[in-house]
C-alpha cells in the first residue's frame, strides 16, 4: 500500500499553530500567577504586576475544573467528641428564638397565605396581614375572620409562645 502525505495549506497551519499556542499558554495561567491590587487616585486597581511601593499580592484561589474535593472543606477538629458533646450540654438553648425556617419554604408559606408552628410575628403579619383581635391572657392570641361573600366563613387562631406560633387553629363559626 502507497501512503502519500498531503501538505496542509498556509491557513490550516496558521490555525492550527494558534490553537497549540492558546493551549500551551492556558497551561500557564495558575492560581499561583500574581495579582497585585494598587490603590491609586483613580481607586482600586488589579493588574498582572506590581503597580506602585503599596502594592499587595492578592491570593486568587484555582476555580479550574478539577482539583480536589477537600479544596472547600472546614477546617479539620482534633478534639474529641465528648468534649464537644460536654460544650453543647452546658449551653442552654434560648427560649426567644423561634423555629428555623428555610428561606424557601417560608416563601412558599408566604405565597400561599398559611402560617405554621415556628413563624415569628412578623411572620405571620405577612402572610396573614393585621389583625384588629387580640388577647394577650392566658396566652397570647391572634384571631383572624375569613369572610366569603361578606358572610363570616371561618376563625383562624393564631397562639404564639415566646413570640413564635405554638400552634394554628381553624374552626367554623
Amino acid at each position: 500500500m502507497n501512503c502519500r502525505r498531503t501538505p496542509l495549506s498556509r491557513p490550516v497551519m496558521l490555525i492550527l499553530a494558534a490553537a497549540m499556542l492558546g493551549t500551551m499558554h492556558a497551561g500557564d495561567i495558575s492560581a499561583e500567577s500574581g495579582v497585585y491590587r494598587c490603590d491609586g487616585p483613580g481607586g482600586v486597581q488589579f493588574s498582572d504586576r506590581p503597580c506602585g511601593p503599596d502594592s499587595e499580592q492578592v491570593h486568587v484561589r484555582d476555580n479550574r475544573v478539577g482539583g480536589s474535593l477537600g479544596d472547600n472543606l472546614p477546617a479539620y477538629n482534633d478534639q474529641p467528641a465528648s468534649e464537644t458533646a460536654e460544650k453543647e450540654e452546658t449551653t442552654a438553648p434560648e427560649e426567644d428564638t423561634c423555629r428555623f425556617i428555610n428561606s424557601t419554604d417560608l416563601r412558599t408559606y408566604l405565597a400561599r397565605n398559611q402560617v405554621v408552628p415556628g413563624m415569628t410575628r412578623e411572620q405571620v403579619q405577612r402572610a396573614f396581614g393585621r389583625t384588629s383581635e387580640v388577647y394577650p391572657t392566658p396566652q397570647e392570641t391572634w384571631v383572624y375572620q375569613t369572610k366569603y361573600y361578606g358572610a363570616l366563613y371561618e376563625l383562624t387562631y393564631v397562639y404564639f409562645r415566646n413570640g413564635c406560633v405554638e400552634r394554628v387553629e381553624y374552626r367554623k363559626p
